[in-house]
């Protein structure tokens, strides 16, 4: 726009300037006794100067026209050439595929649906879809969508050998087994650097998309993260705040529930891989390693899955009410850098640490004076549990890590105030024993 303005400028200067000396020219060729005739009327003689010199002027204006044109022209074709070399320097946006891990649920549909409705692009969002069962009415489903979705159908439907307290336990060998399959799929056959997990019984939030890519240079960023998790495993309605929808959070405790892998963590765990009780496997600190997650105070995902291996736990209690997101967040527009490691910790330590320390009675009676945050504090795993249960929260521990905890400190909402269930100042590390 400026180069186009500079040009104008140029062109009516140019034209001012040649006007005058038109002018110029011609007074110059008056002598002073001519000027009684110009006066009376210009002789034949001079118009024959005149329309001579007029006829010049025209063709030099031609040529400077021409000259411009040739200058804009090359000003357009090298701002256009600066607009395609800014497109190719530009980086290009990861691809983040979405791994549907199916079975023999009809339901997949749902799921499906849902991921579809609100995937921003299929180029940028692949959706691959991992059945295993062999269930013919599934796979037909899951076909019906044609080339919205890649099917791949788990090759290994054999039976597994397992130990005779665990026959019971087999549906659980299966799950592990087809998770590594799919993931070497997709990290080794297809090549994708990071991926996103869900389950056929999930459905998402309208930012779940926006959340997770968010989230992805982050987790690349981040050496002392390992995951991000669309869960809160104490997310249920009336424990979150309802109106901080972009609040996130780090957590030692891995939420599963949809949750985002890179290759290079993968590279890490198949080679070590369980043959059962996958996510139990990913809580032992030998996996984690001291790494966090990032979890939303409000999930961006919710199962609708009762019925499955694990019959129904936690279900009725828990999971049929955990609230799913409804308000789209743009967290590409956020600043997401306090959820790195040391700025977290220091500022998150400072907020449950300088808050009022309170009792279980006066959190449960409603006796808690001002807007908060208040800490109630626990000192042993029995302590831990008494004050989880009565308060309506998740109580149980693995590898001594609590449910959503972040160096032992749970978050939650209770009665409209923020609640931060602690260890007293100090912690230093879980204990195994815990579980």
């Amino acid at each position: 726009m400026l180069r186009k303005r500079g040009s104008l400028i140029l062109l009516g200067a140019f034209l001012f300037v040649t006007w005058n000396a038109i002018l110029l020219l011609l007074w110059g060729r008056v002598t002073p006794g001519d000027q009684g005739d110009l006066v009376a009327g210009p002789t034949h003689e001079m118009m024959k100067d005149m329309l001579h010199l007029a006829d010049t002027i025209e063709v030099e204006l031609e040529i400077q026209k021409n000259i411009l044109i040739q200058i804009k022209n090359h000003t357009s074709l090298k701002e256009a050439s600066n607009k395609n070399r800014a497109k190719v320097l530009a980086p290009p946006q990861p691809v983040l595929p979405i791994l549907v891990i199916a079975c023999n649920r009809v339901t997949v549909r749902r799921c499906l649906d849902n991921l579809l409705q609100h995937r921003p692009s299929a180029e940028l969002y692949p959706i691959i879809v991992s059945q295993d069962c062999g269930h013919a009415e599934t796979a037909e489903v899951i076909s019906s969508y044609g080339s919205r979705v890649t099917h791949l159908k788990q090759p290994d439907l054999s039976e597994i050998a397992v130990r005779p307290e665990h026959k019971k336990f087999q549906g659980y060998y299966k799950i592990s087994r087809h998770y590594h399959w799919a993931l070497n799929q997709v990290f080794r056959t297809l090549l994708h650097s990071s991926v996103v997990i869900v389950e056929d019984d999930l459905e998402v939030a309208p930012d779940f998309f926006e959340y997770f890519g968010a989230l992805l240079p982050l987790l690349k960023s981040d050496p002392t993260l390992w995951c991000v998790s669309a869960w809160n495993d104490n997310g249920r309605d009336g424990y979150v705040d309802p109106g901080r929808a972009d609040l996130l959070y780090r957590t030692d405790f891995f939420p599963g529930l949809g949750w985002m892998l890179l290759r290079e963590v993968w590279e890490e765990l198949e080679p070590k891989w369980p043959a059962s009780f996958w996510d139990d496997w990913m809580r032992h600190p030998e996996q984690r390693r001291g790494r966090a997650c990032i979890r939303p105070e409000i999930s961006r995902t919710l199962t609708f899955g009762r019925q499955g291996v694990s019959l129904g736990q936690f279900y009725d209690k828990y999971l049929r009410y955990i609230k799913l997101n409804t308000e789209f967040v743009p967290f590409n527009k956020l600043d997401l850098s306090y959820l790195k490691e040391e700025t977290y910790r220091e500022n998150f330590q400072k907020e449950v640490y300088g808050a009022r320390l309170v009792t279980y009675e006066n959190v449960a009676q409603g006796q808690l004076q001002g807007t908060g945050p208040f800490r109630l504090q626990y000192s042993s795993k029995d302590s831990f549990k008494i004050l989880s249960k009565n308060l309506g929260i998740m109580d149980d521990l693995k590898s001594g890590v609590p449910r959503t905890g972040y160096r032992g400190i749970v978050s939650f909402f209770s009665r409209g105030k923020r609640i931060y269930l602690a260890p007293p100042p100090g912690w230093t590390q879980y204990d195994p024993t815990w579980s």
